[in-house]
């Protein structure tokens, strides 16, 4: 411990304050705070600030890995996903995900891509 006449330093206090609140408090409590303090943060900010700091952290991210890293981190997450939730789980998402793209396109448009036949417009 750095002492200046016997004073703990700011970054010393804070880290001793933030172990014994640690010790004393569970995973709600720093959910709760974390809800609040998102919330707060929200209402400080617009939908455009956090699209731009989203976008630049994902530029960020995508400067400093490559394909395989995130083929990597995505097989690992659908992993983690199928370890946490049953069959009935991907069937509410796929129901729900079924209702959204049908409440958003008319007949016609399933009409067309059914015509396609799975033929992709930009050969991928």
């Amino acid at each position: 411990m750095a002492q200046n006449n016997n004073k703990m330093s700011y970054e010393e206090a804070g880290k001793k304050g933030g172990q014994a609140t640690s010790k004393n408090q569970n995973k709600s409590f720093y959910e709760d705070i974390g809800s609040k303090g998102g919330q707060a943060n929200a209402k400080e900010h617009s939908k455009e600030h956090f699209q731009d700091i989203g976008s630049q952290g994902g530029q960020a991210n995508a400067k400093e890995h490559n394909k395989e890293h995130f083929q990597n981190i995505g097989s690992q997450g659908g992993n983690a996903t199928a370890d946490n939730h049953g069959k009935d789980f991907y069937e509410d998402i796929g129901s729900k995900g079924g209702k959204a793209n049908a409440d958003s396109h008319n007949k016609k448009h399933f009409q067309e891509i059914g015509a396609k036949g799975g033929r992709s417009s930009n050969n991928n």
